[in-house]
């Protein structure tokens, strides 16, 4: 049986793009909602053609990872594009989403947009943050507002992959996309209004292949609350951390309060930022503090 990706779904049909590039669209055989399995966006699956262009998905391939807002199986990475101006860096909004990122197990892509329309002070501050970041480990892509850093600084970076765009309201993430797909003709602060996802259409999510990788046309994470992620792995999500954590004297350390604690030792050496670890902290009592859900 041939195998392939599902690239959309729409009013209960999914559309199956093959190796050979056909796309088949296919009904989910009764067996899932038997299963409760609902095949997703980005799912691998085994179908079978009834004829050239409609069949059956039989098998739904095991994820390594899933969302649920937005819907979507199997992403590589979550490009977060942040501006450095308008409206202004948060690195406390940026390590938000870096957490539900890495607790989803996707690799996070920093994009920092409208590079050119800050002033010499305030590009000196982003490069000081964009130096942090990667030193944590993290890629930090700078961008402006001229086309050609966006395709030269940020199209190598979707080339085979399944990535998701993310970020805040008004950064520029539609002029990106607009910039490596013209003909998508996307709405500034509006992703996906011409992918089928306008006041008046069905909503739906759906790969739209840019150079050789796809993009969700969705604008990703509309929630951001920790719901899934518990206070104890919240290091998991801060690399640093966690690396530096395996040092600390006692097994299951919070990093919070704990005596010969290798995290709170490391603030003085800046190993850890001082402004990473008061996230860490707040986001721990945040989830701490969380309502229980029955």
């Amino acid at each position: 049986m041939p195998e392939g990706k599902i690239i959309k779904a729409l009013s209960g049909f999914y559309y199956v793009l093959s190796d050979d590039g056909t796309i088949t669209q296919c009904r989910g055989r009764g067996v899932f909602r038997k299963n409760k399995i609902t095949p997703l966006v980005g799912d691998n699956v085994v179908y079978q053609a009834e004829n050239e262009t409609e069949g059956y998905i039989l098998e739904v391939i095991e994820r390594h990872n899933e969302l649920i807002r937005p819907p979507i199986a199997n992403v590589d990475q979550a490009v977060l594009v942040f501006s450095a101006v308008e409206p202004e860096f948060s690195t406390l909004l940026l390590d938000r989403f870096l957490v539900l990122v890495e607790s989803s197990e996707i690799k996070p892509i920093i994009c920092i947009s409208k590079t050119d329309l800050t002033t010499s002070e305030e590009m000196h501050a982003i490069q000081n943050y964009a130096s942090i970041y990667r030193k944590i480990g993290y890629e930090v892509i700078l961008s402006s507002t001229k086309e050609k850093d966006s395709l030269y600084n940020l199209q190598p970076h979707l080339n085979n992959q399944i990535s998701v765009i993310a970020g805040q309201s008004g950064v520029g993430k539609s002029s990106l996309l607009n910039v490596l797909r013209p003909d998508l003709d996307l709405k500034t602060d509006d992703i996906s209004t011409s992918l089928g996802r306008g006041k008046h259409t069905t909503r739906h999510v759906e790969l739209i292949q840019i150079g050789e990788g796809y993009v969700a046309d969705t604008p990703g994470f509309s929630s951001l609350e920790f719901l899934n992620i518990e206070a104890g792995e919240l290091s998991y999500c801060f690399p640093e951390i966690y690396r530096i954590g395996a040092k600390c004297k006692f097994r299951g350390c919070t990093h919070t309060s704990e005596p010969k604690c290798a995290v709170i030792e490391a603030l003085s050496t800046k190993e850890i930022e001082q402004f990473r670890y008061n996230h860490y902290q707040s986001f721990f009592e945040e989830i701490k503090d969380r309502k229980p859900r029955y």
